[in-house]
């Protein structure tokens, strides 16, 4: 744990000159906690409060916060961030307390909370409470609900937690830049006693979905961007760069998800079924669950999943939108596959040394080939498994469900080793001829015999009289 993080645990707090805040919060602004680490956090213990049991943000962390007179205070900082979004490319991005998305918020329902929100971007901002029950003038939507906030001032929001369930926060103001340059963090509200529709789990993950277009070589977000985008991401990191999920063999797990892209994603996990168990509405009633392997989250919605990891192994989490399972793509690139391109690739290499035919067996080879790419590029996919290349991007993660994980431990195990006799392996004796069935073939109606004798045909115009007969 940071210095920083000690320092705000201990109720150090700082004013900010010129800060407009609200009669209940004069005496002194919480002292805002930044984190710059990608890794994901170990869960916050709550410290004071009622006692919950915390989430999991994957590559990313928990706000703490300060327990003044029964009200729980958190600082968000709204502030350009440089977010590394894989190994060697980094991003500069707008998000809070020195990360995008910004740090989760726990709360348990029945809490009274209050956060400072201080803007350090060029421009106006506000936050808006995805999917909170709140007053009105607490929504946080500029012009409407309340004046923006202006760069270099602190506003207060202050309401109760009124439900349990998964949310999200973001702007409502200038959303088209703000969103797309990273601005959004996770919400959680825990129930304040055993829930009917909310079961007890072992381990909590969260994480946002989130979208960017930016160039090869680049670092900065094209935010007029609609559909084209290039990386997919989670939590503005993108595989290999997103950690894996550490799963204890029978543990109860659950795993929301929120969506701010500007499409949909099915989400996909192997090797288990779950249940749909909660949206950003509230948790949902059994009789509306079924087992399922995918859930489409559309954009602006929150989908929670459970299931108990039963199955050892590692296990692949990713969005089935194939292009999205890949990173820096290009939207003007021909296919290649069967094309025989070495005649034209040598001829172009002598003007251009370091050209590269793509594309010709297809795109795996280029998760191991060396070729040469911009600075702060992230790879179109990558990744070294046991066996080789996962060759695989984007929204792309691993359930790593072991025995001997111990309780309450979320490091990477290393990689599955399988048991004898239980791995796919390559054939190398005879082949068989293969079998034939009598109805192989044939269509779906028999053929007739053709016919060997004049067909004596009458052509009738519209309008007119009986054309000539002819064969």
């Amino acid at each position: 744990m940071d210095r920083r993080r000690r320092g705000f645990l201990a109720g150090t707090a700082v004013a900010l000159a010129g800060s407009v805040v609200g009669r209940a919060a004069l005496a002194a602004l919480p002292e805002p906690v930044i984190q710059s680490e990608t890794a994901t956090m170990p869960p916050l213990v709550p410290p004071n409060g009622r006692p919950y049991h915390a989430v999991v943000t994957l590559n990313g962390w928990t706000l703490p916060w300060r327990m003044r007179d029964g009200v729980k205070e958190f600082h968000l900082v709204a502030e350009p961030v440089v977010r590394e979004m894989a190994p060697g490319f980094k991003a500069q991005l707008w998000g809070y307390n020195g990360q995008s998305p910004g740090p989760t918020i726990e709360v348990v329902e029945g809490d009274r909370v209050r956060i400072f929100v201080t803007n350090r971007l060029p421009e106006r901002t506000t936050i808006h409470w995805h999917g909170q029950r709140l007053p009105n003038g607490m929504d946080g939507v500029s012009g409407l609900t309340q004046p923006a906030i202006a760069p270099g001032r602190t506003f207060v929001y202050e309401f109760t937690a009124r439900r349990p369930g998964t949310f999200m926060y973001h702007p409502h103001a200038d959303e088209m830049t703000q969103m797309a340059m990273g601005m959004m963090g996770f919400w959680v509200t825990h129930p304040k006693a055993r829930h009917p529709l909310i079961e007890t789990v072992d381990r909590d993950f969260c994480f946002l979905m989130n979208a960017y277009d930016i160039e090869p070589g680049a670092s900065l977000p094209k935010i007029m961007t609609m559909l084209d985008f290039n990386l997919w991401s989670w939590n503005s990191r993108v595989f290999p760069g997103i950690d894996p999920l550490a799963v204890r063999l029978g543990d109860r797990v659950r795993i929301r998800i929120g969506n701010l892209t500007m499409t949909n994603h099915p989400i996909h996990l192997h090797g288990h079924e779950f249940s749909v168990t909660g949206t950003d509405g509230g948790p949902t009633p059994p009789g509306s669950r079924w087992p399922e392997v995918t859930v489409d989250v559309a954009v602006g919605q929150m989908r929670q999943i459970e299931f108990v990891a039963d199955a050892e192994g590692d296990w692949a989490l990713h969005c089935h939108k194939s292009h999205h399972t890949m990173n820096a793509m290009g939207h003007d690139v021909p296919t290649m596959i069967g094309a025989d391109t070495r005649g034209v690739a040598e001829r172009i290499a002598k003007l251009v040394p370091d050209y590269m035919a793509m594309g010709e067996r297809g795109m795996g080879d280029m998760a191991e080939m060396e070729m040469p790419i911009p600075d702060n590029t992230a790879r179109m996919m990558g990744g070294e498994g046991p066996f080789g290349s996962v060759e695989m991007g984007g929204m792309f993660s691993v359930m790593k469900v072991r025995r001997g994980q111990k309780v309450g431990d979320y490091a990477d195990p290393g990689w599955y080793r399988h048991p004898p006799g239980t791995n796919a392996f390559e054939w190398t004796g005879a082949l068989d001829a293969p079998a034939r069935f009598r109805a192989e073939g044939q269509g779906a109606m028999p053929v007739g015999k053709p016919i060997d004798r004049p067909i004596e045909v009458q052509v009738r115009k519209p309008g007119g009289d009986a054309g000539h007969a002819g064969h």
